[in-house]
């Protein structure tokens, strides 16, 4: 295991969601989940941050800042969706101003469903990120070894 999986921070990113995820999330970092047991920081800077937690849908104000924020971060990153807002829309899909989940505007790696998302889950789907992230920087580091050749 790298030190890349043992430490990696996360940024979290509210597209437009009702804050039922959000509050699930600030949940996983009080005492009683501790997620910074795994080594797991949370980050306000993308240029920071390893994985990127996403929560509530996706419309044509957050889509630009989204982006902005995944181009952002350094690589390897994982993309996380928390909750089924983040995931397809959720309930708010039909709505004239929701374009749908993250994944209509960057890629995602992790769905975690949920309304709201459980601090379990939550941690869950971070820990499975982190399995990504190591294959991810494994794979670059294998890419740069054969370019060098």
């Amino acid at each position: 295991m790298s030190s890349l999986s043992r430490s990696p921070w996360v940024l979290h990113y509210n597209a437009t969601s009702c804050n039922g995820c959000d509050i699930e999330v600030l949940a996983s970092l009080t005492p009683m989940y501790d997620v910074e047991r795994f080594g797991i920081l949370n980050t306000g800077n993308p240029k920071h941050a390893d994985i990127l937690l996403v929560t509530g849908s996706v419309n044509e104000k957050s889509a630009p800042v989204l982006k902005t924020l995944y181009d952002q971060m350094p690589e390897p990153k994982v993309v996380v969706a928390l909750g089924i807002c983040a995931s397809s829309g959720g309930i708010f899909a039909e709505c004239y101003n929701v374009n749908g989940g993250a994944d209509k505007v960057i890629p995602v790696d992790v769905y975690v469903p949920g309304c709201a998302v459980r601090p379990e889950a939550i941690i869950d789907g971070v820990v499975q990120a982190l399995g990504i992230l190591e294959a991810k920087y494994k794979n670059r580091r294998r890419g740069a070894v054969s370019c060098a050749r």
